[in-house]
């Protein structure tokens, strides 16, 4: 049965009974709607106990504040109806639930911080669709599973009480959050409980994405040569056979902590450091020295050694690529745009939050030391690449992903290689948007959350 877009009206009180609901006669008999009868009413995991009554020349759905309430939608929404003949069941939908790291009660106009623009945007998508979507944090996870305190708009922001949700979003940007107990138990009870499908449901880590990959070999000519860091003799390894290595922690983002290994002349080796104000470099007369000089690092933080890649440059500055890709209207993947990323200067890596800069990709090939014969070749090649891989991560991580940023490098030979990949693509309020327009990144996760949820 296909689904229909239709807008709420809520009635005030006394004008209509709590456990009837209208809807334009020519819609029910279309889809063959019993009237009078008791039905099942469904909204994500509400269960509503219902009958249907019909109105001549209406296009809408009238019910009461009371079941309005219970739903806990606001006036003038818009939501998807269907209607399942097989079990006599009414279903509104989809909800969509975005579990977020923070909110600040405190400040109405930006509730969530430097990710509100990035909220109002998906709400703005959603009802454009007929998509409920609310927001809410770890904390706002109680101990009943079936509803749960939390952001919706309406008349600018306000908290509703909801019923848990079709299609839930992880945006969490905390690994600590995403590990609470009480966060794994909730995601396993709605699954369970209610068949809520949940998106983007863990943080990747940089060891378990090279080691699941490196088992399928379509993908293995995208892998540079990478490895948990065991200590010295894997160091030495790697640098007997590369130039230049990285040293990147596992669980780390943005650039941080990232150290670049390089032998020089005569046998000794330098390192370079990514700090907030540039490059730090140490020189060591050997690996040994160098190693020893690290260890105190490495008791701390996990590492991932990877060979170092010879980098498409412009104005000697590093290139590398994010692509996003996303999950669309059929369940496939998808890719919704792919940025350039140069260094900025004193910086070996291109991170935003390290002083580089962003340009179309065509832009940074044509500026680049590439070849003139590989240039037009890029773009294509750095989009199939990322479809791949995305399609990888699918089938060799037990995880549920909808989107995914895919840090991709070319080489001096025109070579495409996989730096990273992340499943919390940054939704922070740094890209300049029109206002009232709907990046085709955020009309993909409705779309996704539609395909998810039947509607």
């Amino acid at each position: 049965m296909p689904s229909k877009k239709l807008k709420i009206q809520i009635m005030s009180p006394n004008l209509l009974e709590s456990d009837y609901v209208v809807l334009g006669d020519q819609l029910i008999k279309q889809w063959r709607i019993p009237v009078h009868h008791r039905m099942q009413l469904v909204f994500g995991s509400l269960r509503q106990t219902v009958r249907v009554v019909p109105l001549s020349k209406f296009d809408g759905i009238r019910i009461s504040q009371q079941l309005a309430a219970q739903m806990g939608v606001q006036p003038r929404a818009s939501l998807r109806l269907t209607y399942r003949p097989h079990s006599t069941t009414l279903q509104f939908g989809p909800l969509l639930g975005v579990l977020i790291s923070r909110d600040y009660p405190d400040s109405p106009e930006r509730p969530f911080g430097p990710i509100t623009m990035f909220c109002k945007e998906l709400v703005n998508a959603c009802q454009l669709q007929g998509v409920y979507v609310y927001f809410f944090t770890t904390d706002q996870i109680g101990a009943n599973s079936s509803s749960v305190s939390a952001w919706v708009y309406g008349d600018g922001w306000k908290k509703s009480q909801v019923p848990a949700a079709d299609v839930f979003y992880n945006r969490l940007t905390s690994r600590k959050l995403e590990n609470k107990p009480s966060v794994q138990h909730f995601l396993k009870e709605v699954k369970s409980r209610y068949g809520s499908h949940f998106f983007n449901e863990k943080f990747l880590d940089k060891t378990e994405v090279f080691d699941a990959l490196s088992r399928d070999p379509s993908i293995s000519k995208y892998l540079p040569e990478s490895y948990a860091f065991q200590g010295l003799q894997t160091l030495k390894g790697m640098c007997a056979k590369h130039p230049v290595v990285f040293l990147k922690p596992i669980k780390g983002s943005l650039g941080k902590g990232i150290i670049r290994i390089s032998r020089l002349e005569g046998g000794a080796f330098q390192t370079q450091t990514a700090q907030v104000g540039g490059t730090r470099r140490q020189t060591y007369p050997s690996l040994a020295k160098l190693y020893t000089a690290l260890s105190g690092k490495m008791k701390a933080t996990r590492y991932q050694i990877q060979q170092g890649l010879s980098l498409i440059e412009a104005d000697r500055r590093p290139i590398d690529f994010r692509a996003l890709v996303q999950k669309n209207l059929s369940g496939n993947w998808n890719v919704t745009s792919i940025v350039a990323r140069t260094a900025g200067g004193h910086h070996f890596v291109s991170n935003l939050a390290r002083g580089g800069s962003l340009s179309t990709v065509k832009e940074a090939v044509l500026k680049s030391s590439l070849p003139s014969n590989l240039k037009g070749r890029i773009p294509s090649k750095l989009r199939k690449a990322a479809l791949y891989i995305a399609d990888a991560v699918d089938h060799q991580i037990p995880a549920h992903f909808g989107e995914l940023g895919i840090d991709l490098a070319v080489d001096n030979a025109g070579h495409i290689w996989l730096l990273e990949v992340n499943s919390k693509p940054s939704k922070n309020d740094n890209t300049p948007i029109g206002v009232g327009k709907i990046r085709p990144s955020v009309k993909q996760v409705v779309e996704y959350t539609r395909y998810l949820s039947g509607f």
